[in-house]
């Protein structure tokens, strides 16, 4: 037996007939002429190498063969699985799901976004859902997101791929933050001042010793000294404590270290940072990940 692709649609063909057993009922099911529901059946006889359906004895009608009958049940609930999982999304219950979310995030997104994820996951019950959050390399995000070894990502606007959807979840705006009782003071630097500290630098890819800031500082004729580069968030406060060193953050990201950090205004105005959440527009309509995604856009208003 060789069934081709172009074959296939012969057998909701067969299925109409082995169900209605006369040629003429079929064809006015099916939308198509007797002739030409005649020609299905002589190209199916062809394929299954057998008669399938012949005469019934009386004239009324057809019979089924052995082979024909064999055929019915089966090809019914083939069918039938092919309709539901062509017709209907999957159904998704966070409740009874088991599924794992896979995230990729720095550790200040996680921290901020993730860590309220998981709490309002396991706050609702939801045990069987697991998430994981891997850092991420933009370089490859385009691919991860394609193969679906991410679910989605959390990225600034400028990082998120060419031609993938993406929406906004939070909007974030810099500090400078020094240890407490730092030998300058508590009053907000000048600029000239921030320039002539020292300065520790999050470099997402690793190692760089310049970012937007510095950028800033350039077209005002200034430049500061990047003294330590580092690629985690949750190194920074850990640096700051123990030196006179500061850095320029995200104000969340020092809301969680009120009682180690001093928080100041910058004396020059930054870009709003906005954080956005981007997938491949594969899953667009997946349950799931539709779920996933509102999650996240409650977390952001938390």
């Amino acid at each position: 037996m060789d069934i081709r692709g172009h074959d296939m649609p012969l057998l909701v063909s067969l299925q109409t007939m082995l169900d209605e057993k006369n040629i003429t009922r079929a064809a006015a099911r099916l939308g198509i002429s007797q002739p030409a529901l005649s020609a299905q059946l002589a190209r199916l006889r062809d394929i299954f190498q057998d008669q399938l359906l012949t005469p019934a004895a009386s004239g009324k009608g057809m019979v089924l063969t052995p082979r024909g009958n064999e055929l019915r049940e089966p090809l019914r609930l083939a069918l039938q699985n092919l309709q539901d999982a062509i017709g209907t999304p999957s159904a998704f219950d966070p409740a009874k799901s088991d599924r794992i979310f896979t995230i990729g995030a720095n550790d200040n997104a996680t921290a901020i976004i993730g860590s309220r994820l998981v709490s309002l996951a396991r706050g609702h019950g939801l045990s069987g859902i697991r998430f994981a959050f891997r850092s991420i390399d933009l370089t490859r995000l385009t691919g991860q997101l394609e193969a679906g070894d991410l679910d989605l990502a959390l990225v600034s606007k400028a990082a998120v791929p060419s031609g993938m959807p993406a929406q906004p979840l939070l909007e974030e705006r810099f500090m400078m933050a020094q240890r407490k009782d730092h030998p300058r003071g508590l009053r907000a630097p000048t600029m000239r001042e921030y320039a002539r500290l020292e300065h520790v630098i999050v470099s997402g890819e690793g190692g760089g010793f310049r970012g937007f800031i510095d950028d800033i500082l350039a077209s005002k004729g200034l430049a500061r000294r990047v003294a330590v580069s580092v690629q985690h968030y949750s190194v920074v406060p850990l640096l700051l404590q123990s030196t006179d060193l500061v850095c320029t953050l995200p104000q969340r990201f020092l809301s969680r270290y009120p009682h180690a950090l001093q928080s100041l205004r910058l004396p020059f105005d930054t870009r709003p940072f906005t954080l956005n959440v981007t997938w491949h527009a594969r899953f667009d309509n997946d349950r799931g990940h539709q779920w996933l995604r509102q999650q996240l856009e409650e977390c952001a208003r938390g």
